[in-house]
């Protein structure tokens, strides 16, 4: 008998080992997985690093060489991790910054020559299918839908996103071409401090031409019956504080629901402190102690327009939609 189960388990093929890249503004983030049992995925490494991409590309409309050589450094990390997972099927993405660089096309070439990473530059209207795809799981049961927001570095992605025959669909989306670096760099240039009040009523404005758009386009969207869908460092950085965690853990923060005037609470206690009291938090950090308050800008901008009364919270996104993808075409 041992020798028979010795054999049916030898004969059996070692799971696909699948890799996604993510690229974005301020962050190169990698998910290294295998498929799972009923679509879902183990994660086998992980890897994250603040590359600060996009920094100065609003204003000179270029990646820097400086950003570059910080970016590839990380892409040859990932591309080492990968060989030694013996990852097949990758799929490795580059959002907002390289979108609205001209010399884009120099990174990427250098991506592939230095790192062995084939990098793609993919539309807003990608990254938010991707987006929505990796965080669709965590629709609540008793809503018909949710808010999916992706506060981004370069850009902030709002997907509505319902149910059809209980599969997800993106009933409309949208995409600000600003995010918590962009806003940032935006008051630096303009000469004023980081005004949180400023940042939120700019993007309180944009956020309601995104929803006159949506409201002609997709409907009537009920707060009452719907929820707020928050993925990116921002918002999961407002939920571990919420929750007092002492330092970040992705096990208590992602699927995690928090009541939105709460969390709202916490955006106004880290919006009025000083950044060394911002960086004492153990959520936030130095890394995060500037950026975070263009952050919640943007998130109670979001939340004045689309008041909903509860938020989950998503430690998951584009990498996790790649991966679902990935898991498809490995079964084919």
């Amino acid at each position: 008998m041992k020798k028979q189960r010795r054999r049916r388990h030898l004969g059996r093929k070692a799971p696909p080992v699948l890799a996604a890249l993510d690229l974005g503004t301020n962050n190169c983030r990698l998910l290294i997985a295998s498929p799972g049992r009923e679509g879902s995925f183990r994660i086998i490494d992980s890897f994250s690093r603040i590359v600060k991409l996009g920094e100065g590309v609003a204003h000179s409309g270029q990646l820097s060489e400086a950003a570059m050589d910080r970016t590839i450094a990380a892409l040859k990390v990932c591309a080492q991790r990968i060989e030694r997972h013996g990852a097949r099927f990758v799929r490795a993405v580059a959002t907002e910054a390289c979108r609205a660089a001209s010399n884009a096309g120099v990174l990427v070439e250098r991506a592939a020559k230095e790192a062995g990473i084939t990098l793609s530059v993919i539309s807003a209207a990608e990254e938010a299918r991707l987006a929505a795809l990796g965080c669709a799981p965590l629709i609540g049961a008793h809503y018909e839908g949710a808010l999916v927001f992706d506060i981004g570095g370069g850009s902030t992605e709002t997907i509505w996103l319902g149910r059809d025959h209980g599969k997800p669909l993106i009933i409309h989306f949208d995409s600000v071409p600003l995010g918590v670096m962009t806003l940032s760099e935006g008051a630096a240039m303009a000469g004023t401090p980081m005004d949180y009040q400023t940042m939120r009523r700019d993007m309180r404005n944009r956020f309601e031409a995104v929803k006159r758009d949506m409201d002609l386009k997709g409907g009537f969207f009920d707060t009452t019956r719907h929820h707020l869908l928050g993925t990116s460092g921002t918002v999961t950085t407002l939920a571990g504080v919420a929750l007092k965690l002492q330092r970040y853990l992705r096990s208590r923060v992602d699927a995690s629901w928090h009541d939105c005037n709460a969390i709202q609470g916490v955006v106004e206690e880290l919006a009025a402190m000083d950044r060394p009291a911002r960086a004492a938090q153990g959520c936030v950090g130095n890394e995060r102690a500037d950026l975070i308050v263009p952050g919640c800008a943007i998130f109670s901008a979001i939340h004045d327009v689309w008041p909903c009364a509860r938020l989950r919270v998503a430690d998951r996104g584009l990498r996790e939609g790649i991966l679902r993808e990935l898991m498809a075409e490995a079964r084919r």
